[in-house]
């Protein structure tokens, strides 16, 4: 359902293309909502049926027909509508805690295995994160508004934070584990 208003977002801004809402995509919110080309098409053709984005066909001559989206006005009521009110809170499911959970019967070195991975995952995140532009002449062709890269920043920096704090933490444990703290059987 997010992915609806993410495109919401996007096109409130300016008419896209469902290939260039895919490098918009990709240039600032893949870090947290990533989509692939065949799920924004899907998404754009039930919004265009919901009323929140119209077609325009643009003729290219020797190419094939662009479709370009615009935001409706029910899609910007709707978009407003949506950044007004409290979200359910999400179940969180974590295929990394259900391991963590069930290793009660590994070895040391497979514990210490799996959470090194896990700390290296974290830190290619953190390198991942670090190539992500932080000025507005970056996202100039999305967007010329500094509050706007503000608030996308902002969503950076939760990332960020999150990452780093989990490194932290799995550090500590992995550093825990080397000083014989892991109960034995």
């Amino acid at each position: 359902m997010s992915l609806e208003y993410a495109i919401l977002g996007f096109l409130n801004h300016r008419p896209y293309s469902g290939y260039d809402l895919k490098k918009v995509f990709d240039a600032s919110v893949r870090h947290f909502w990533p989509a692939d080309q065949s799920q924004i098409y899907r998404t754009l053709s039930r919004m265009t049926k919901k009323g929140f984005t119209e077609i325009e066909v643009i003729r290219q001559g020797s190419r094939p027909d662009r479709k370009q989206y615009h935001i409706t006005a029910t899609g910007q009521e709707e978009l407003h509508r949506w950044l007004t009110i409290p979200l359910p809170p999400e179940q969180q499911r974590s295929a990394d805690m259900i391991q963590v959970f069930f290793a009660g019967g590994l070895s040391e070195e497979e514990v210490l295995g799996m959470f090194e991975r896990a700390a290296e995952n974290m830190r290619a995140g953190l390198g991942r994160y670090q190539q992500i532009p932080r000025d507005i002449e970056a996202y100039s062709q999305y967007t010329d508004s500094p509050r706007e890269v503000f608030f996308w920043m902002l969503t950076l920096d939760v990332g960020v934070h999150t990452l780093q704090s989990n490194l932290e933490f799995i550090e500590k444990l992995i550093q825990r584990i080397h000083n014989g703290e892991l109960p034995r059987e």
